[in-house]
């Protein structure tokens, strides 16, 4: 009881519960905070119909069924087992709501429309199932980010013409959506000695692109499938000496970013088709030259030919 009401996130599955040991998270219950936060944010009313995807434990489809009613809450889990015991609890517990074992991505046509459409998990796409199965006037709220920058939380309103548009605000960081994620591995299986590689240094300390939420979260929307990774000597976070990988696994790019004691300018290797230090450091600039916008700044649109990210009005769209 301690730990569920603890003030913190809960790991509750671990590789698709596939048993590899590989120990990637898959399931997890939110901190208490971000679940107000988020349910804030959904404004869910009092017989409204609600679709929740990412039913996890349940515990977040009992708050929502408290307050529009059991009848009025769909939730789906794309993993069988989780859908379950969540079944299973919240039946228990008495909040039987509609738990669909399902590809979240595609909603639940049956129940449609909602009111509200919550994902408690990450997106990099918002799915146009989603909106389109919203009625107008409707919320979708989701967490959303890049392979850079997971994430921030984007508030959507649906439209009578079947579009939807919005805003991001606040940090939250979620498991994406299984068909979303970036690919795992390990620097090990994608740095490899026998790389060759370009170098040159630069004036950039990774403090100021990667540990500003603002600035990463730029970047990661100039600067497509590019995942970091930091590694301290000796493996001790306290170190002032350290390695920044960023990795594209899909072409199998990467370029490493070290930082040691005393040095005003920090060494950079590069290998593979894109240069992705270089890809990073003009999106850097980029946000520094558009006055080191907030992330509160940007918003994105939601049609049926996909979604475009924009700074302040829909009329300025984000080239990547």
């Amino acid at each position: 009881m301690e730990a569920c009401y603890a003030d913190r996130p809960l790991i509750t599955q671990l590789d698709d519960g596939d048993g590899s040991g590989r120990g990637y998270f898959s399931s997890s219950i939110s901190m208490p905070t971000t679940v107000a936060m988020m349910l804030a944010a959904l404004d869910p009313e009092s017989g409204g119909r609600v679709l929740e995807i990412g039913t996890g434990t349940g515990y977040n489809a009992a708050l929502l069924a408290f307050r529009a009613g059991t009848e009025n809450v769909t939730t789906v889990e794309v993993d069988p087992g989780i859908a379950e015991q969540a079944r299973a609890a919240l039946k228990a517990t008495g909040w039987p709501v509609n738990v669909v074992t399902g590809d979240g991505t595609k909603g639940h046509p049956p129940g449609a429309p909602y009111d509200r459409v919550l994902s408690t998990a990450s997106v990099q796409r918002v799915p146009y199932a989603w909106v389109e199965q919203t009625a107008p006037g409707g919320r979708v709220v989701t967490p959303w980010g890049t392979a850079f920058h997971n994430g921030a939380l984007l508030h959507l309103r649906v439209r009578a013409d079947g579009t939807a548009a919005g805003r991001f605000s606040g940090n939250v960081g979620f498991m994406w959506l299984r068909d979303q994620r970036t690919p795992h591995g390990a620097v090990e299986d994608r740095v490899r000695p026998e790389h060759d590689y370009t170098e040159s240094t630069t004036g950039l300390h990774p403090y100021y692109a990667l540990s500003n939420f603002d600035a990463s979260f730029a970047i990661g929307l100039r600067v497509p499938a590019m995942k970091s990774v930091v590694v301290f000597d000796d493996d001790n976070p306290g170190s002032a000496a350290y390695t920044v990988y960023l990795m594209d696994p899909y072409v199998g790019s990467w370029a490493s970013w070290r930082v040691a004691p005393g040095r005003d300018a920090y060494t950079v290797r590069q290998h593979g088709p894109r240069c992705l230090f270089e890809e990073l450091e003009d999106a850097y600039r980029w946000w520094l030259d558009a006055g080191e916008p907030e992330h509160t700044r940007f918003g994105l649109t939601v049609t049926s030919d996909g979604q475009t990210v924009w700074l302040d009005t829909p009329g300025a769209p984000i080239g990547t």
